[in-house]
């Protein structure tokens, strides 16, 4: 069994939960669960740790769960809640002895590059580490890729216009910020152990996926354990957890699942 754990650093909306302005319970919540930063995971493996998404809290929440070295980033996408935690990698070649491998298609590259033009202009790649993130970029599509000694298999899907992928690691799927999965790419969720799906709220929205809409995608591929995350502030954590089916929690920041 090769083993390993992957760690919810955040499992909220781009917003983040508590939102700014808003008063409103699940905001103004004492349970812990509900408090919610933008989405992202970490997955400890034997070969090293894979970290999806860079969201602007990432300092923090690498911090939360002891600091630990970054050998790896996939991008699921390039919207600000899940890239623009990216600068907070500059410490990181410190620890891995290198440049910080990222691994995104060549629609997130081009934004890559362009948010951060500073750290890929002429001659800044050579600096001393720190000066700006030391990144080797490595341009992904939709085929199965290797990475720390791991398959990893991309699962493309839709973000309302946007296209972004989900990945597969082993018998776990990570599913982030989705409203729609194209039927081809339905046989790549067949048989997990662990399925990890978006879900904002309970109405319906353009670009993610309800509470309805998720679970009836859970019920067509019935992974044998779903977590819910990407979720708003109109979601209390209680409240949604016993409503769902045995197969279903909602995850929270600082939960870790075992691999297997």
């Amino acid at each position: 069994m090769k083993g390993g754990t992957l760690s919810f650093l955040g499992t909220g909306t781009s917003v983040g939960v508590p939102m700014l302005g808003c008063d409103c319970e699940v905001c103004r919540s004492a349970d812990p669960r509900n408090q919610r930063y933008r989405c992202a995971v970490l997955i400890r493996l034997p070969g090293g740790n894979i970290l999806i998404d860079t969201p602007p809290e990432l300092r923090l929440q690498l911090l939360r769960v002891g600091s630990p070295p970054v050998h790896a980033v996939l991008l699921t996408h390039y919207h600000a809640d899940h890239l623009h935690g990216l600068d907070d990698l500059r410490p990181i070649p410190f620890q891995i002895g290198g440049p910080v491998p990222l691994l995104c298609d060549q629609e997130t590259e081009l934004r890559v590059r362009q948010a951060f033009s500073y750290a890929f202009s002429h001659g800044a790649q050579s600096l001393t580490a720190g000066f700006v993130p030391q990144i080797a970029l490595r341009r992904i599509t939709h085929e199965p890729f290797e990475v720390l000694g791991e398959r990893v298999v991309p699962v493309p899907m839709e973000h309302g216009p946007f296209h972004v992928l989900g990945f597969r690691v082993r018998n776990l799927a990570y599913c982030t910020d989705v409203k729609e999965i194209p039927r081809s790419s339905w046989p790549l969720l067949e048989d997990l152990d662990t399925l990890i799906l978006g879900c904002l709220r309970r109405r319906p929205h353009p670009g993610h996926l309800s509470v309805s809409e998720a679970l009836d995608i859970i019920d067509k591929l019935q992974p044998r354990q779903a977590y819910l995350t990407h979720i708003g502030h109109e979601l209390d954590h209680a409240t949604l957890e016993v409503e769902l089916p045995p197969n279903v929690r909602v995850a929270y920041d600082g939960l870790s699942l075992d691999l297997h």
